[in-house]
């Protein structure tokens, strides 16, 4: 039940021109008021509580009330001017329900010069005449909508013997004034109506497509090797199983570690090609004179020490597909060379003069970028071009955490069975694995476990036994390096904007600034507040000891151990040994 008691009307021009009956002119203008209001953006409840309280300018009106039913015929809406119940504070409390029903069961206006003589309102008729100060008359008609009664409209004046008995004049006003409230509350739940079918509606159709999606939706593929169920590898993996059905080139962009490998391995074995030879070739880890001969071959005697024939990777993936990882790290001149190859499809061994032609699907990767290789010249736009048709950008571990306990458990499973054990992560150590960054991206986290899972003692991997945990983890240090220090990676820009993570970890990832040298606990913290604006850094307190100071970092960085470092100038590192040093709890929040 919603109720609304607007406050009173200002005195105004339209306070001036109340009459007991009001004439036409008069009564017209306050109908013109009234419509105006109810054709207002506004909530029903306000709309007919501001139409009450306007009825106070043409009426003698003392009291007024509108009464809205519901359709179980209990009252839905009360908008009221003046009146006040000295029971619950409820206007509906105070008019007897009797007067309402009356109306509403007979469909017909009720008009009673002297409230005090009539018993409908034996038990109000002392709370409305003590509101008057005086006799007190009513006046009610019924608001209608397609014929049914949907609810009231009542005021209470004052009487007297003088003006006794003419409601003629007020009632007819009363009607057209309930008339119009009878449209707008029946376009109000129309349009009510409309809202609602129209919400359940785009709900029913909505849950439907999503229904449709996901039973049209291809599923993943399975790809050996390949762990998660983040977006991001799905996204991946979503990509891969429509680019593997041509043979397109396609370029894997990714920091190290991110299992660019993997993913190659993926496109051939779900291309048509999958029957055909998979081949692979590292070319940042060969000189280029060598890695010329493993890709085309060389003839007998091509030169010292080659004594035979020998065909090259182009030669052995004929059919099916070549990677070329590290691509970015090709010399110049050997870019040429490949570029014939990738455009003509021929090429000529090592020493040899027959040219040889191929059918070879390409797949390169790196985690260089490459376009700024090319603004530098270090890599031919042309080449550059040939590979980069499709580029499927692999999302490092910290765009994924919900797969590091997948992996994490794929990794142990992988080591139970390469050794003979059955160990397990307890959800301590699982926990730790999760909070961590992982700079180094899957590979790092796999040495991680495998590191964990040979130096403990048990049969579980435990917190402790995590090197991070203990601020043994070098990692963290080679993260901070000036190397990184510019704070966004070329590789991640690209695939959107991503910044790198912190030295620390536990997120959230933002990019440090390179780490000072370490120094003890007390002279970093001394150099970390030199340029202090407060005069009252902790930090140089001669009254605070190392432990105090100590603390306070770990207070004022919300106990995250990689910015208290930062705070006191030393490496995450140092701030765990210092923490078992004082035997100082970490607080988790």
């Amino acid at each position: 039940m919603t109720h609304f008691a607007p406050p009173a009307a200002a005195a105004g021009p339209a306070s001036l021109i109340r009459r007991r009956r009001p004439s036409s002119e008069i009564s017209l203008l306050g109908l013109y008021e009234i419509s105006k209001i109810l054709n207002g953006a506004a909530r029903l409840d306000q709309i007919l509580g501001n139409v009450v309280n306007v009825l106070t300018s043409f009426l003698d009106m003392r009291l007024g009330m509108i009464v809205i039913l519901d359709a179980v015929g209990e009252p839905e809406i009360i908008a009221s001017a003046g009146w006040a119940s000295e029971a619950r504070g409820k206007p509906i409390d105070t008019l007897p329900r009797t007067v309402i029903d009356r109306i509403v069961a007979t469909s017909t206006p009720i008009a009673v010069e002297d409230v005090a003589h009539d018993p409908l309102f034996a038990p109000a008729a002392a709370v409305i005449e003590s509101r008057l100060g005086g006799h007190a008359s009513f006046l009610g008609v019924p608001i209608k909508s397609d014929e049914k009664v949907i609810g009231t409209l009542s005021i209470v004046r004052t009487w007297d013997e003088e003006n006794a008995g003419g409601f003629d004049a007020d009632l007819s006003f009363l009607k057209m004034v309930a008339n119009l409230a009878g449209q707008t509350v029946r376009l109000h739940r129309m349009l009510s109506a409309e809202r609602k079918r129209f919400l359940d509606e785009r709900r029913t159709l909505e849950k439907a497509l999503d229904q449709q999606l996901a039973e049209t939706r291809a599923p993943l593929p399975k790809v050996g090797g390949i762990v998660g169920e983040s977006d991001a590898i799905r996204k991946v993996l979503e990509t891969i199983a429509v680019v593997a059905k041509s043979n397109t080139t396609v370029l894997l962009r990714g920091e190290s570690g991110t299992g660019k490998e993997l993913f190659a391995r993926a496109i051939h074995d779900l291309s048509p090609r999958s029957a055909k030879p998979f081949i692979k070739l590292n070319c940042a880890a060969l000189p280029e004179s060598v890695l010329e001969s493993e890709l085309f071959g060389h003839e007998k005697g091509a030169f010292t020490g080659a004594v035979g024939q020998r065909a090259g990777r182009f030669e052995l993936a004929h059919g099916g597909t070549l990677l070329l990882d590290e691509i970015g790290e090709i010399s110049g001149s050997f870019q040429a060379k490949l570029l014939r190859v990738l455009q003509e499809g021929e090429f000529e061994r090592v020493g040899g003069t027959r040219t040889l032609k191929v059918n070879v699907r390409l797949v390169c990767a790196t985690n260089k970028n490459l376009e700024q290789a090319v603004a530098k010249g270090e890599f031919r736009a042309d080449l550059y071009y040939r590979i980069n048709v499709i580029p499927i950008f692999l999302p490092p571990l910290r765009d994924r955490p919900g797969d590091v306990g997948l992996l994490a458990k794929a990794f142990v499973e992988r080591f139970n069975a390469e050794n003979g054990r059955k160990l397990a992560i307890t959800s301590s150590g699982m926990e730790m694995l999760k909070s961590c960054a992982f700079p180094g991206n899957v590979r790092e986290l796999e040495n991680c476990v495998r590191r964990a899972a040979t130096l403990t003692r048990g049969d579980s991997i435990r917190r402790e036994d995590l090197s991070c945990a203990v601020g043994e983890c070098l990692s963290s240090q080679l993260w901070t390096g000036a190397g990184r220090a510019a704070g966004v990676d070329p590789i991640a820009e690209l695939a959107g904007g991503r910044t790198i993570v912190a030295p620390s970890y536990e997120r959230p990832r933002a990019a440090p600034p390179p780490a000072p040298p370490a120094a003890p606990v007390e002279e970093a913290a001394a150099r970390a507040c030199e340029h202090a604006d407060s005069g009252d850094c902790p930090a140089v307190a001669s009254r605070l000891t190392e432990k105090e100071r100590l603390l306070d970092a770990m207070e004022r960085s919300g106990w995250v151990q990689a910015k208290a470092a930062r705070v006191l100038g030393i490496t995450p590192r140092q701030i765990g040994y210092a923490l078992r040093k004082y035997r100082i709890e970490m607080k988790h929040f």
